[in-house]
């Protein structure tokens, strides 16, 4: 598998270094991220992008080489922390039920701070995939199917989860209706993203079973 690091370091970020650029750049790259959710990423131009940044395109080129690099940004980011975040989870030792409910809690707390990557992500994969820079959402998509499906089997081989459905199946239920929530949850509604994902948690561990 490609390493997170080698991806990077063959196509370095461009724009300025100092706190000033920075700041700019992801200001940018939050104007874009929220145009690529709502109007989708093929449909939203450069000049939009600078428009509602209140920039020049010209200057928006100053921190991103294409609208692609752009994109790229954004899902490397979400997808580089998420997977973090599941190594770190499954690195500690606790029994597989609990692990998994820190992974689905994980993965609705990643809708906070990354909701316009997992809408992008939702309808954009198959065609940004077709592209050599995006290969890695494939590598990292399989490698969180992996994490997932060895807790998963894990908890079958000690007798808390039962066999049927097949793990696989199990995660992509997950995946898709998680994603999902990222298009009507809002952070001013009701319920916060903890009381989504335990309601989520009750649902899937325990089914509509009294």
């Amino acid at each position: 598998m490609t390493t997170t690091e080698g991806r990077k370091s063959a196509r370095p970020r461009r724009g300025g270094s100092g706190p000033e650029g920075s700041e700019r750049r992801q200001s940018l790259l939050a104007t874009a991220a929220g145009l690529f959710a709502d109007n989708g990423f093929s449909a939203t131009t450069v000049r939009e992008i600078a428009d509602a940044a209140g920039v020049l395109p010209g200057s928006l080129y100053h921190h991103f080489d294409s609208k692609e690099a752009i994109v790229d940004e954004l899902l490397s980011s979400y997808l580089d922390q998420l997977v973090a975040t599941y190594q770190k989870i499954i690195a500690e030792p606790t029994p597989s039920d609990l692990t998994l409910s820190r992974l689905i809690i994980a993965a609705f707390e990643s809708l906070v701070d990354h909701r316009a990557a997992v809408i992008v992500l939702q309808h954009e994969q198959l065609q940004l995939s077709r592209f050599p820079r995006f290969a890695y959402l494939a590598q990292r998509e399989a490698e969180v199917e992996r994490i997932w499906t060895d807790v998963i089997r894990q908890g079958v081989e000690e007798g808390v989860f039962r066999r049927y459905p097949e793990p696989g199946i199990v995660y992509r239920h997950a995946r898709d209706c998680i994603s999902a929530v990222a298009r009507w949850y809002r952070d001013d509604g009701e319920l916060t993203i903890a009381d989504v994902a335990k309601r989520y948690l009750t649902l899937l561990l325990h089914g509509l079973n009294t």
